[in-house]
């Protein structure tokens, strides 16, 4: 079969995913696997060996053949606990590495140039994903050697059983089928539960995790009370969805556990009678008792497999609808061009056409500073999201320097069009690590350096108690918006693109330092093309010229200082 990778490009399914999960790690699988089999035998001999003792050196008082049965039983013991050491560390490599590789994979689907992926999804629900189903899925690496060494228990069981006794072996060999068939019957319904409840939690969490991330806002709203109690019903969502799925699960192995202690008793029941009866010695009695007692361990490894496999087979299911998401863009006819070499492009826009966007038309000359005001905040997201390639327009093309990028690799436009969105997250790490995101330089005077002081984020950090080095949390929450915006400004600056699209990046920022950023981004991004989506005049008074939209159409396209003084209408718009 060949290997999904996950692009959007194929469907991959459920079982697929495991599949592959597991093949990749077939090396380490069959090798734990043998070596775990070689346990749960070794295990098996152990109260075989020990009724032979009995009837062949404590019964007859044979010293000799006690010596030699009891170096056999050492031997075994040893055999066993070698076998363990080695196969558990087999199983748990090709787990822990299954894991880290389903997360990648899930992460780079997410990671894709052209999008799609995380559509319609919390972050939340995202993380769940990536994390927990991916160790569910793994951790199959786990089990089915564990559950392959169980079957073999339970063969030599049989067989032992067969040597002491005919109606013994019978028992476990014809008893042992439909009792996996019980198993497996009554893990369908968990497995149905189980993926309808880890999805309910993982939204719950979701919305719980995006509600803390965003406190800092729901504060300065006076929405904490309300943002509270929403909190605390997500909590109670995600925990009434974890209680279902556990005493599902609990069900589950509750009856597993039933029926093989039922199962047990009959084999004990079995043996005392013949044992009663002459038809078997007091080492077979003691051999059998043993088998009986050992083979709930293989039974409830078996039935706790069944869980995990059910519990696998739903979250391979989330995982694969991520792998499989269709992109928000395609690649286009092509879609395997190169970027424009050129440090300076030019951008154009020719009968763009999404949302409020209607036959847009626009041109902007390579080295050209441009600002773009729309009265309608949705048209200017719009374009945004179509320049970034979020999503694909209805019709209408984007190039640069001539050549549509639709006939580029997503990755290709990223290099030479960046689009810093209104609402840019920061990472967890440093300030210093999110503004060399993308150049990993921060030597002084580098080029990072000066993004910062263009952006005035190297003002907002000398505020911060270490720095450049002070501790950013999950989403910037723990600076403030003026802080967030001036980083992730500086970090757009300091990946210093041939396009730059900057929509909105000083909206929290006061009017003094506004001023000042907008200067200083004037005189940084000298010979590159630039586009400000803003109705800020500081902004707007450093361009070369500027376009109104408006019902999706350039509606006048002049400079700032000529539209202040002719355009009542736009006056209006960036001073309101």
């Amino acid at each position: 079969m060949t290997e999904h990778r996950g692009t959007g490009d194929t469907q991959v399914t459920a079982r697929e995913v495991v599949r592959s999960t597991i093949r990749s790690f077939r090396g380490r699988v069959a090798a734990a696997t043998v070596l775990l089999c070689g346990h749960q035998v070794g295990e098996a001999l152990v109260p075989v060996l020990v009724g032979v003792v009995i009837d062949r050196a404590v019964a007859t008082g044979d010293v000799g053949s006690l010596v030699i049965w009891l170096l056999v039983l050492a031997a075994d013991f040893a055999m066993l606990s070698y076998s363990y050491r080695f196969g558990a560390r087999q199983a748990l490599h090709a787990d822990l590495r299954a894991d880290a590789g389903l997360r990648t994979r899930v992460a780079a689907r997410l990671l894709d140039h052209r999008g799609g992926a995380e559509t319609g999804r919390l972050p939340g629900s995202i993380t769940s994903i990536a994390v927990a189903d991916a160790k569910r899925v793994a951790v199959m690496n786990f089990w089915i050697p564990t559950a392959a060494a169980a079957a073999a228990a339970l063969v030599v069981a049989a067989v032992a059983l067969l040597r002491i006794s005919l109606p013994l072996g019978l028992l476990i060999l014809l008893g042992t089928p439909p009792l996996l068939w019980l198993i497996g019957r009554v893990g369908r319904p968990l497995e149905r539960r189980s993926g309808a409840e880890q999805e309910r939690a993982a939204r719950a969490a979701g919305t719980a995790a995006d509600l803390v991330s965003g406190i800092r806002v729901l504060k300065g709203l006076g929405a904490g009370p309300a943002a509270a109690e929403q909190y605390a019903a997500s909590s109670r969502t995600a925990l009434g969805a974890t209680l279902r799925a556990t005493r599902a699960e609990a069900g589950f192995l509750g009856t597993v556990q039933l029926a093989n202690g039922l199962f047990l008793a009959v084999i004990a029941l079995v043996g005392g009678l013949l044992a009663l009866d002459g038809s078997i010695t007091v080492g077979n009695l003691v051999s059998a008792v043993g088998l009986a007692q050992f083979l709930v361990g293989p039974l409830q490894t078996l039935g706790i497999a069944g869980a995990r496999l059910a519990q696998a087979r739903a979250s391979a299911g989330r995982i694969a609808e991520i792998l499989s998401a269709p992109p928000a863009v395609g690649p286009g006819r092509d879609g395997r061009g190169a970027a424009p070499t050129a440090a300076r492009a030019a951008l154009a826009v020719t009968g763009l056409r999404h949302g409020p966007l209607d036959g847009l038309d626009l041109e902007v000359p390579a080295g050209q500073l441009l600002g773009v005001v729309a009265p309608d905040p949705s048209a200017a997201t719009a374009l945004a999201r179509c320049l970034a390639r979020d999503v694909a327009p209805d019709s209408g093309r984007i190039l640069l320097d001539g050549t549509g990028v639709d006939d580029l690799a997503p990755a290709a436009t990223r290099s030479t069009l960046l689009v810093a969105a209104h609402d840019a997250h920061l990472f967890t790490g440093t300030v210093r690590d999110n503004v060399t995101a993308a150049t990993g330089d921060d030597a002084p005077g580098s080029a990072t350096v000066a993004a910062m002081a263009a952006a005035r984020a190297d003002q907002a950090v000398e505020a911060l108690p270490q720095g450049a080095d002070t501790p950013v949390t999950s989403r910037g929450s723990s600076l403030s918006g003026g802080q967030r915006q001036r980083v992730a400004l500086a970090r757009a600056l300091a990946a210093d693109p041939p396009v730059l699209v900057l929509h909105d990046p000083t909206t929290a920022v006061d009017a003094v330092t506004e001023s000042e950023i907008a200067a200083r981004l004037r005189e940084h991004r000298t010979g590159r093309t630039t586009v400000l989506l803003t109705t800020s005049p500081a902004l707007l008074a450093v361009t070369d010229r500027v376009v109104v939209l408006r019902d999706g159409r350039v509606v006048a396209d002049a400079t700032h200082a000529e539209l202040m003084t002719d355009d009542t209408d736009y006056r209006r718009v960036v001073t309101g």
